[in-house]
């Protein structure tokens, strides 16, 4: 028997990871699709006792989530003409009329300015770091990494406080650049860590070829380097978004209205007895797909990214 043919595992075992996996799946897609659903029920069916599962699609939740409404009286409603459109019609069948756009599409846009911004800033500075610690002699090297990594040890509602203050003082509250620079700090360590472990699998020969060829130092770096750790700063993008896209804690702490982010918005959707529940299932649903979308696209690169490099092609 040869040693494929040992390593290689049964159709039994196949079977029952398959399954095993399919139910893994199955267990933690259920809340997404249960928000999914939500989103398209109504304000009565979302909150009805047992849980509807079969029900009447609508997009009310969308419609809220989308406008403000202000309820109106009989006589009032009857004076108006005919809606000029179905989302008015949706809002008229509850005595009500649009008043307005929400605060979503606002709210929505800060947390791609933040978050995308805070990610390239992080993956930029975390790869200039990542590569000076991998090529050059550095004084304390170790203990420097250690500390770079030890600030993400502290829970961030630890330093909330003093942080609120020293924003306060410097007039970065409820700003865009205060959110980039604050999510940055917090994932340049998660950064500096990932990228240091795929540079340092790159060949330093390949530079010093480069180098003898007449390169400069920057232009291997760019030419040489770049290209070969591009598994590494892709799967880093994604970690470090993925923080910045979900984070809760300094948003709702720092920023109120200009610069405040998705997160701390959607659970103050308020419908008429309470919080809209399919509006801010509408709003969670929306709110993912920039993440789901920008983790399709770079899925190629995860599992090396999850490994730190141990997986080789």
């Amino acid at each position: 028997m040869s040693a494929a043919s040992i390593l290689e595992p049964s159709r039994r075992a196949k079977l029952f990871a398959g399954a095993a996996v399919i139910l893994y799946a199955a267990i933690a897609l259920t809340p997404l699709v249960w928000i999914f659903l939500t989103g398209f029920k109504s304000p009565p069916d979302s909150i009805s006792y047992p849980p509807k599962v079969v029900f009447e699609p609508t997009l009310e939740g969308y419609v809220n989530l989308f406008t403000t409404r202000t309820r109106q009286t009989p006589d009032y409603m009857e004076s108006l003409g005919p809606p000029q459109s179905w989302y008015e019609q949706i809002v008229r069948d509850r005595s009500m009329v649009i008043a307005g756009p929400s605060k979503f599409g606002e709210r929505f846009l800060n947390s791609v300015i933040i978050g995308f911004g805070s990610t390239f800033l992080s993956v930029f500075l975390g790869t200039l770091a990542a590569y000076g610690f991998s090529r050059f002699r550095i004084p304390l090297k170790d203990d420097l990494l250690f500390f770079i990594l030890s600030t993400r040890m502290m829970p961030p509602i630890a330093v909330a406080i003093p942080i609120f203050l020293m924003y306060r003082t410097l007039g970065l509250s409820d700003t865009h650049l205060g959110m980039i620079l604050l999510y940055t700090a917090v994932n340049i360590s998660l950064a500096v860590w990932l990228l240091k472990g795929f540079i340092d699998e790159i060949p330093r020969e390949y530079e010093e070829a480069a180098l003898i060829d007449g390169y400069t130092r920057l232009q291997a770096f760019r030419k040489v380097v770049l290209p070969q750790a591009a598994t590494g700063i892709a799967s880093t993008a994604i970690f470090c978004l993925i923080f910045a896209w979900n984070e809760y804690a300094f948003a709702l702490l720092l920023t109120s209205g200009t610069a405040q982010t998705a997160p701390p918005f959607i659970p103050t959707i308020i419908g008429e007895g309470g919080l809209d529940w399919p509006a801010v299932a509408a709003g969670a649903t929306l709110f993912l797909l920039p993440v789901l979308v920008f983790t399709i696209l770079l899925r190629k690169h995860l599992l090396r990214g999850i490994t730190f490099g141990a997986v080789r092609k």
